[in-house]
């Protein structure tokens, strides 16, 4: 064990975790104001849930001896992360760190990527139904698909053992195919499945409530995504650093495209258009951050802005509601920076590989469009039939009454922003709303909340006037 790469490998996941959060901020301050919580608790639902699907048996699942073909890891051989827990000299090692910290490590990368599909359903999904969605397309697709790119283990005799895409040859240093495109496609999966918005395309409070909101948040993503990528060299050394360069480089490259593909198409560089860039060059470096020369990471980041940047309107075209765009940004920006390895992939990387500009030939551009076809179809196949699953046995999108009064409110009983007209307001331990201006409780033996002497619990479209 090496203790500078263990707690390189520590710090990155934390690092990755703190993802999820930046995630919801930056989601947030996209929704409108009175969806935004709810959207913020679908990144947090997922977190949570996904959170102990991995130590139960979504590490056995990605990471276990293959079954089912090599389809999937064996789930019952760590099941509940049996036998990794030693702390002794048989402390089990995946290079040179404890294996309880790549199980971490990977773990962060799992709940991100599941938080990632909420942006496409938001304004108009029940969180109950989503909450089920997650479970059950963390078990069925990202597992497997994890197993497939990111499992490269070998046998005692050098005989591989892992995933079918990783010993194909797929390169995806951080995970261009397997969140990315993964997460893209189960995202256009879920807006076919609840369909389009009241009033999508013509409703201008569809518009981010917050810009400063998805300015925070993306600069927690990026912050965030130096751990995502320079942790995936699992040690503290030149691989690292590498990944590191590509991963501030890109993405500044693919803020300056979009923000000329603004100017150019609307007249106006936008602040939300920034925001944007950033995070489609962080999703087009992810794969290929060990592969390319930073200066082909400059090129990929101005590809994958200017593409990105033409790609969200796409849901206007076609009439698909992509919320959030996490079709137009991470399933196209995984696209780009999956292939881009097959062109630029230089012999000479941490990483190595021999694309087309580098006289590779075809051979590795065909490998990475395979594994990106294979994801892609796979999750939006998979996606759908449980989308469809869901909708039909517990529904998955809210009332047109709740949609239009807002999700918070309806769902979690919360805003969240009070403004001074409601200042004092609070809100019934059993749900009932405590507003100003009346005397009322539940019933005649129910304490007025706090020091709510005076006032009014609104119940379901009801109120009750009770003495103080």
């Amino acid at each position: 064990m090496n203790a500078g790469d263990t707690a390189w490998v520590l710090i990155s996941a934390a690092l990755v975790l703190l993802m999820s959060p930046g995630l919801a901020i930056f989601y947030g301050g996209m929704t409108r104001v009175k969806s935004m919580l709810n959207m913020m608790m679908m990144s947090f639902g997922a977190l949570a849930i996904v959170g102990v699907l991995w130590v139960t048996v979504g590490y056995s699942m990605s990471f276990g001896a293959d079954a089912f073909g090599g389809l999937v890891g064996n789930p019952f051989q760590l099941f509940g992360l049996h036998g990794l827990l030693s702390t002794g000299t048989d402390l089990p090692l995946v290079g040179t760190v404890p294996e309880l910290a790549f199980v971490g490590f990977q773990g962060v990368f799992a709940t991100v990527t599941v938080a990632l599909i909420s942006g496409a359903i938001a304004d108009r999904a029940k969180f109950g139904s989503w909450m089920v969605f997650a479970a059950l397309w963390a078990a069925l697709v990202y597992f497997p698909v994890a197993h497939w790119v990111f499992d490269g283990k070998k046998a005692a005799d050098g005989t591989f053992i892992g995933g079918w895409l990783n010993h194909l040859g797929l390169i995806d240093f951080a995970g261009g195919t397997a969140v990315e495109v993964n997460a893209g496609a189960a995202g256009l999966a879920l807006a076919l499945v609840l369909g389009k918005r009241l009033g999508f395309g013509k409703d201008p409070n569809h518009r981010p409530h917050s810009l400063p909101l998805v300015m925070l948040g993306c600069g927690l993503l990026w912050f965030g995504w130096f751990g995502f990528n320079a942790g995936s060299a699992l040690g503290a050394n030149g691989e690292a650093a590498f990944a590191w360069i590509n991963t501030l480089v890109a993405p500044c490259a693919a803020v300056l495209s979009w923000l000329v593909v603004e100017k150019v198409r609307d007249g106006h560089a936008t602040s939300f258009g920034a925001a944007s860039g950033a995070v489609a060059g962080l999703v087009a470096i992810t794969p290929s951050c060990a592969s390319l020369s930073p200066l082909w990471s400059i090129v990929l980041g101005l590809v994958a802005g200017a593409v990105c940047a033409l790609a969200v309107g796409l849901k206007y075209r076609f009439g698909y509601d992509d919320s959030l765009d996490v079709v137009g940004v991470h399933l196209v920006g995984g696209i780009v920076g999956t292939l881009f390895i097959g062109l630029a992939a230089s012999p000479g990387a941490p990483v190595p590989g021999q694309g087309l500009f580098y006289g590779g030939g075809f051979d590795l551009l065909g490998k990475q469009a395979l594994g990106t076809v294979a994801v892609l179809g796979y999750s939006f196949v998979v996606a759908l039939l449980i989308g469809l699953a869901v909708k039909a046995t517990l529904g998955f999108r809210v009332s047109k009454d709740v949609e239009e009064a807002g999700v918070d409110l309806a769902i979690h009983a919360e805003t969240a922003y009070h403004s001074a007209a409601e200042a004092g307001r609070a809100f019934h331990p059993l749900g009932t709303k405590v507003a100003d201006g009346g005397r009322s409780a539940v019933d005649d033996d129910e304490p007025l909340v706090g020091s709510a002497r005076g006032r009014e619990l609104v119940g379901s479209g009801s109120t009750a006037k009770v003495s103080p």
